[in-house]
């Protein structure tokens, strides 16, 4: 479903400012933004494509901060949204979500469904504790 143009548009601005608050680190600005967005999108978010993308960014912040049960909520609704399901940064970010809450069977599921949606280049902008974990478990 298309979301209006003007509340696309309203949508489009705040998650702009959000992401140039991020690129200052102004986390927690960032995420008022990112939460101004989302409550723009219609009833039930999780059918507007719109609702996935501001839910990996408010997932980011909060993953950036350490929060992983918060970024965790975030990225499980962004997986359930319209082009949520296989896509290879959202199963990148729940599997380093799943390994820092140790539980490492999940871990590997998801960090293999973002290395066979995006391959290795995906794990080079963060910690390499990701790819190297990944690396005992499957063959890269």
């Amino acid at each position: 479903m298309q979301l209006p143009d003007s509340i696309h548009k309203e949508i489009a601005a705040l998650c702009s400012s959000g992401d140039e608050l991020v690129r200052t680190s102004k986390l927690v600005e960032a995420k008022q933004k990112y939460i101004e967005a989302l409550k723009l999108v219609p009833s039930n978010p999780i059918e507007w494509e719109a609702a996935t993308w501001i839910y990996v960014a408010i997932g980011d912040v909060h993953f950036s901060l350490q929060d992983f049960e918060k970024a965790f909520r975030c990225f499980f609704n962004a997986v359930q949204c319209p082009t949520g399901l296989g896509n290879p940064f959202i199963h990148l970010r729940l599997g380093q979500i799943y390994y820092e809450k140790n539980d490492l069977d999940k871990a590997v599921d998801e960090l293999t469904r973002a290395y066979m949606g995006a391959g290795m280049d995906i794990f080079l902008a963060d910690d390499p504790k990701y790819l190297d974990f990944l690396e005992t478990r499957i063959e890269i």
